[in-house]
């Protein structure tokens, strides 16, 4: 089974969900009051985070006045949203937040990340991994973090898989990725001539961010994902802007959102070293960690 089945479903009923109900002028709130709902729960369907029943879409499209055939779409496409992906078998493994991200992460086409501190998840090392699961999670049991390492691998697999297509992983990396060294030297420059290898993957491009370069547009956003969807589908889904952190996530996707961080990552492409320049660095500073110079 395709591994996007449940998300994009999922975001595209939230987001038909919540354009019925504004053009039938009635507010989160008043729509919650008839329908005996919590606003929480109206806000988790209308933005994709939790699946739905067939019969809770066909209530909430009654109360906004919604023809039989709109009922009718809305109830198959719920039923859609109901498929699972391969995270859902990791439990606690994988934090409910992430579970939408990884979803829509293996339904895109393309994903664009700055990163500005770490090795990008899709191409670290099992050594490198390791190191930061460890380090943000020093109370978890040996157990509960190669849960974590194993979801982590599970989840690059997303880069070689032939149906449906691989995306195309377009990376910028600030300098200070590539020069902060794990506890080990030898096994960080490991991880360096991992970046030099996936970079010659017709699917991955890695570009470096040097440190000479100065500011870039929109530079306090620190690290983003974008990622886009196929194109050539009826409803397209928006490109999506993601950004986590150690307590939840931010998914943005209104045309103002895109365009700002469309702006940044051009300011971004703008000034980063060719893919070919950024080989020979990242080269270069493996070479230093092995040597310790």
């Amino acid at each position: 089974m395709d591994d996007s089945g449940s998300t994009v479903p999922r975001r595209q009923l939230g987001r038909y969900l919540r354009e019925i109900r504004e053009d039938a002028h009635i507010t989160v709130s008043a729509a919650a009051k008839e329908l005996e709902w919590s606003t929480p729960r109206i806000w988790r369907y209308e933005t994709g985070q939790v699946s739905m029943h067939p019969n809770d879409v066909e209530a909430m499209c009654r109360v906004y006045g919604a023809s039989r055939e709109t009922i009718e779409t809305m109830r198959a496409l719920a039923r859609e949203t109901k498929a699972h992906g391969w995270w859902h078998s990791y439990g606690e493994a994988v934090k409910d937040w992430f579970k939408l991200y990884v979803g829509l992460e293996s339904a895109a086409t393309k994903i664009r990340k700055y990163e500005a501190n770490l090795v990008p998840g899709l191409l670290q090392t099992v050594e490198y991994m390791t190191e930061v699961i460890a380090t943000d999670n020093p109370q978890m049991s040996e157990t509960e973090r190669q849960a974590k390492v194993d979801v982590r691998l599970r989840r690059q697999r997303l880069l070689a898989r032939a149906v449906p297509r691989a995306p195309f992983l377009d990376v910028i990396l600030g300098e200070p990725v590539l020069r902060r060294p794990l506890r080990d030297p030898a096994a960080m420059a490991r991880q360096l001539d991992s970046l030099v290898v996936a970079s010659q993957r017709h699917n991955i491009s890695i570009r470096v961010l040097p440190l000479s370069v100065g500011l870039h547009r929109w530079a306090a956003a620190g690290t983003f994902t974008m990622l886009d969807f196929p194109t050539d589908v009826r409803e397209q889904e928006p490109t999506t802007i993601y950004m986590d952190g150690p307590c939840g996530a931010v998914y943005l996707d209104k045309p103002h959102e895109i365009q700002t961080y469309e702006d940044a990552w051009r300011s971004l492409g703008e000034r980063t070293l060719d893919a070919d320049e950024s080989r020979e660095l990242i080269t270069e500073i493996a070479k230093e960690m092995t040597h310790g110079t």
